[in-house]
């Protein structure tokens, strides 16, 4: 079985982008063992352009950001895509939007994996920039990634650790910076 965790977010909003840093923060603090092939991928605000990952694996885990009716900072939910409970929406900002709408029309086309949403209610900060998360939002965090962790134990994958040092904080103030050629990143300076 393949296995696909898929960190949706913009990592510019400060919460709006856990999705992304907790993707992150899970492939730096674990290795995965066992007869399942599970993938990381920061897949930030890429929206429709993941439809051809997503159809590739047989299930999907999203950490996103949800909007909930009456929901405080932190609180976290944990459901199937096919079956979201009526208080839940993606409504927040633009990414969150997009990524309902792609998994949506992969689920038209016939093509959607099993796919669990792990999803955290943010502190929407507007048009600033920040890479910080909100104090609720970084529990909420410890609470996704047991929620993962679990359903991948269930699945037979044997979750190792392998660098217990890293924290949530450390990879949210370094994700912008994964993936990118050091070159590239000569001269950039980022201050939270």
């Amino acid at each position: 079985m393949k296995i696909l965790v898929l960190g949706i977010g913009n990592i510019l909003f400060g919460d709006e982008g856990i999705g992304v840093h907790l993707a992150n923060f899970i492939d730096e603090k674990y290795e995965f063992k066992g007869p399942h092939q599970v993938d990381i991928i920061d897949g930030g605000t890429l929206a429709q352009r993941l439809i051809p990952i997503i159809t590739e694996y047989d299930k999907v885990f999203v950490f996103d950001c949800v909007d909930v009716d009456e929901a405080n900072i932190g609180d976290v939910y944990f459901f199937d895509f096919r079956e979201v409970p009526e208080c839940v929406s993606w409504q927040g900002s633009a990414h969150e939007v997009e990524m309902l709408q792609t998994l949506q029309m992969i689920e038209m086309m016939g093509d959607l994996p099993e796919t669990k949403i792990i999803g955290v209610v943010p502190f929407v900060i507007g048009e600033d920039t920040t890479f910080s998360i909100t104090p609720e939002v970084q529990k909420a965090a410890e609470l996704m990634e047991k929620i993962l962790i679990t359903e991948l134990k269930k699945l037979g994958v044997e979750p190792k650790v392998k660098n217990e040092n890293v924290t949530l904080t450390q990879i949210a103030k370094e994700s912008y910076r994964r993936g990118v050629p050091e070159e590239s990143l000569k001269g950039l300076e980022i201050h939270n």
